[in-house]
């Protein structure tokens, strides 16, 4: 199954089971092509948020215009930083964002539950990097790509370059399908194998 992709300088459509690395500066305006990509297409999205709580992504979903009704919010934030949390049927909740495993479980149990056209972002890699390590985050990524293959799913991860070192960006680069880079101008390139 293709999805469409409405991202500038980037295809048409890509194929179900494409990863995208969205490699931008820490200050990057990444929320146009994080919500541009979820709103296409899309009969149902998960949003892995390791940077904001599940109030900050409504609100960014809301300001965007995408369909909230479509929306499964997984928040790593708030039980950590003893935020209060309000369950409901689309706002799940992880310990912190080095829950891994949970993140992973998390991911296949929306793609398993959910039918239709189905994306996943992830927001961000280097955040979890930051409370657990490159090399774990690698795993979950990878693990993830996997899901998103065995499910026809599509995903957006992000990951900010001038955090990592040189090596740990290239090899993060060489795990996807396809790699957006966005620079401090705005500017963006598209580069899918």
């Amino acid at each position: 199954m293709d999805y469409s992709l409405a991202i500038e300088n980037g295809p048409e459509t890509i194929p179900g089971g494409t990863g995208l690395l969205l490699v931008h500066p820490s200050i990057g305006e990444t929320d146009r092509i994080d919500t541009d990509f979820l709103k296409t297409d899309t009969d149902a999205f998960l949003v892995v948020s390791t940077r904001t709580t599940a109030r900050e992504v409504e609100q960014k979903l809301e300001y965007y215009d995408v369909d909230e009704t479509k929306a499964t919010i997984l928040d790593t934030l708030s039980v950590e930083r003893g935020y209060s949390r309000r369950s409901s049927d689309d706002v799940y909740y992880v310990s912190a964002p080095d829950d891994l495993d949970g993140v992973v479980d998390r991911v296949e149990r929306f793609l398993t539950e959910n039918e239709g056209k189905r994306r996943v972002s992830v927001d961000s890699l280097t955040e979890m990097a930051y409370y657990a390590d490159d090399d774990a985050v690698y795993e979950a990524a990878a693990d993830i790509l996997d899901l998103l293959e065995e499910h026809d799913a599509v995903g957006i991860f992000h990951l900010s370059e001038e955090v990592h070192e040189v090596a740990t960006l290239d090899r993060f680069r060489e795990l996807f399908e396809g790699v957006i880079e966005l620079d401090g101008e705005g500017n963006v390139t598209v580069d899918v194998k």
